[in-house]
């Protein structure tokens, strides 16, 4: 959930496996456009994501635009000006819709995309959500995306393991203090869960006791020393650690929404003369750059998932859905598709499954 302009070098694993993504050779002419009419020999979708200046949208794109060239899609781009930005990606939504695409893949940025998205869809459009999930999950079509839970789990087992005991002084820093999304609350959430701490209300981040004991790994005292904002880029990382620094300069876990804050957060706990060796800084996303940061001990573990992938089975199934009407389902128990996720980690824990960074060079961002 990344900031590229500064950012340097940027278990249980449930990598969904086999994949393949079929490359629809076969015209696709006659198909009426499903928020137009007449024919055509293309099938219209259009990727609109958070943000383009983001790494882990770039690869999304990347990804997309791979794969429609390989199944004869026209595919349109557009991304909010920056993470949150609601209205860009209605007025893409709009353009959708007028254009007569079949479909649209979006990285929801808020619940103001919403309306826009009903629009789609009673204009024939079938929608999925990549990455995050909007709530309901049931406002499209599907959902193709990282389990975030489980992703918040496994650093939050993780980190109960290095623990041993310790008491675990934590900052928290989520994406956005203005608004409510999944993927914000899952991770955040899902971290303390993997902890051994009581949540309260498991959707709402902050909520639950600031001081108790956590039951991961051999169990402790915990503090808990705030909440802030990270926008899910350096300068708000490095932001939010300093406002927590400012707060308790005790910290010593930290938890970040992504790798670029993650990042941030590591500048300010240098400047505040903490090494390595002091503090347990976590993160999710498993990019490239992200586990290199890990290799470098930059970040202790993140957990890696994989929007190639995402896109991927997005425009497939627009493509499935247009050609013979065949949709996708959801994974068993899940109210989205589960395109997995895998611990990253050069400092294994035991009872916790994990990849290291070698083997996640290789997969980053599938």
């Amino acid at each position: 959930m990344l900031n590229r302009s500064s950012f340097r070098t940027t278990v249980h694993r449930v990598i969904v496996g086999g994949v393949v993504l079929a490359a629809a050779t076969t015209g696709l002419a006659g198909c009426a456009p499903a928020g137009g009419s007449g024919a055509t020999d293309e099938v219209g979708v259009a990727l609109i994501v958070k943000t383009n200046s983001n790494p882990f949208f770039i690869a999304m794109q990347d990804g997309a635009e791979a794969a429609a060239k390989d199944a004869g899609v026209s595919l349109t781009l557009a991304a909010g000006k920056e993470d949150g930005d609601e209205d860009t990606q209605i007025k893409a939504i709009e353009d959708a819709i007028a254009r007569g695409d079949q479909g649209i893949l979006i990285t929801p940025n808020g619940p103001g995309v919403l309306d826009a998205i009903a629009k789609a869809r009673d204009a024939g459009l079938y929608v999925i959500a990549l990455d995050t999930a909007p709530d309901p999950a049931d406002a499209v079509d599907i959902t193709f995306a990282t389990d975030n839970r489980l992703a918040g789990q496994l650093i939050g087992q993780w980190t109960a393991a290095q623990l041993n005991g310790e008491k675990a002084t934590i900052a928290l820093l989520d994406l956005f203090d203005d608004k409510i999304v999944s993927v914000d609350y899952n991770r955040d959430q899902g971290f303390l869960e993997g902890l051994g701490i009581d949540v309260a209300d498991a959707n709402t981040n902050g909520d639950e006791a600031a001081t108790g004991s956590y039951t991961g790994g051999a169990g402790g005292e915990y503090e808990i020393v705030g909440n802030e904002a990270s926008n899910g880029a350096e300068d708000g990382g490095l932001a939010a650690m300093e406002t927590l620094l400012s707060k308790n300069p005790g910290i010593n876990v930290v938890y970040t929404i992504n790798e670029p804050a993650a990042y941030g957060a590591s500048q300010a706990l240098q400047a505040a003369g903490k090494g390595p060796d002091d503090v347990l800084l976590v993160s999710i996303d498993g990019g490239c750059a992200g586990v290199q940061n890990v290799a470098d001990g930059v970040i202790d573990a993140t957990s890696q998932q994989y929007p190639v992938k995402m896109a991927e089975l997005g425009v497939k199934a627009i493509v499935d859905i247009v050609k013979d009407g065949t949709k996708p389902a959801v994974t068993d128990g899940l109210d989205f598709y589960n395109t997995g996720v895998a611990l990253v980690t050069d400092k294994p824990a035991d009872g916790v499954d994990s990849i290291d960074t070698a083997a996640a060079t290789k997969i980053c961002w599938g």
